[in-house]
């Protein structure tokens, strides 16, 4: 398995998503620059304060939550592998948070960029499925905790990418493909733009909620809290309806499936 052919596949794509995505209503990069959160109430609460902790976003995109880390008093550092999306992220910054700091580089190497223990290292959302191995990507967590830290994440339950690409049935498996290879999609446009002119393959890699634990408590990360949601926060799959503020489900499932899970884990000597 050649995880750098992967790898830079990948970030092609998320160079050419990023400028469609900063032009998009999903995004609403208008709002956010007028104040408005663009964190979700799961994330949010499961996290807790963050006034006055130095917080590691993990595969920020171009830093809009990373930014408004930053805005609720958090010391923010941002990482990601796509150069225009950091670039975004560091114009950003120059105008809603100054003091925010943004690397571009590969989550997996995350300690090679950033020396700094943090308080708090966070990721969302559509992260772990374009990696194809959870061992290296926990151990940088682990690393980049200060001790007691905490790790957040709360990303697209397994179930979710079980289905097919209408997101109608299942048509992938929930344990990881034989020798973990990828799973390779052609995708048209993006999910904050459907329409938009662009087509290019993906690489990706399902994870169970089994492997996504055992990674983490290999490094010694105690669980403190795992959640599951019966909806989605964002309208970003096919055939979804709108079921309260920010609360999004499919129509043909309703509320009979998991949408989301956050994990949230402490850096302990204990």
């Amino acid at each position: 398995m050649n995880q750098e052919y992967y790898f830079e596949k990948n970030k092609a794509l998320w160079n050419a998503k990023t400028p469609l995505h900063i032009e998009s209503e999903f995004y609403d990069l208008k709002g956010f620059e007028s104040g408005e959160n663009p964190l979700n109430e799961i994330e949010i609460q499961g996290v807790g304060a963050v006034k006055g902790k130095n917080l590691l976003h993990l595969q920020c995109h171009f830093g809009m939550d990373t930014i408004a880390w930053a805005r609720m008093g958090a010391k923010v550092t941002g990482i990601d592998f796509s150069e225009v999306a950091i670039e975004k992220a560091r114009e950003l910054a120059k105008k809603y948070a100054p003091e925010a700091t943004f690397v571009c580089c590969n989550v997996l190497n995350t300690r090679d960029f950033v020396s700094e223990k943090f308080d708090i290292v966070f990721t969302s959302y559509g992260t772990i499925g374009w990696l194809p191995d959870l061992k290296p990507w926990a151990k940088a967590i682990a690393a980049s905790l200060s001790e007691n830290g905490i790790f957040y994440i709360a990303d697209f339950h397994p179930f979710v990418w079980m289905l097919d690409d209408n997101f109608k049935e299942i048509y992938y498996g929930y344990f990881p493909t034989p020798a973990n290879e990828p799973i390779v999609t052609e995708q048209e446009g993006t999910y904050a733009d459907r329409a938009a002119n662009l087509k290019l393959t993906e690489f990706g890699w399902n994870h169970s909620i089994s492997e996504i634990m055992t990674a983490l408590l290999a490094e010694g990360l105690v669980m403190e809290s795992f959640e599951e949601f019966d909806y989605s926060p964002y309208n970003c799959f096919p055939n979804m309806k709108e079921v309260g503020a920010k609360k999004f489900i499919f129509e043909h499932f309703e509320h009979k499936i998991p949408y989301v899970f956050a994990l949230k884990a402490r850096k302990s000597s204990f």
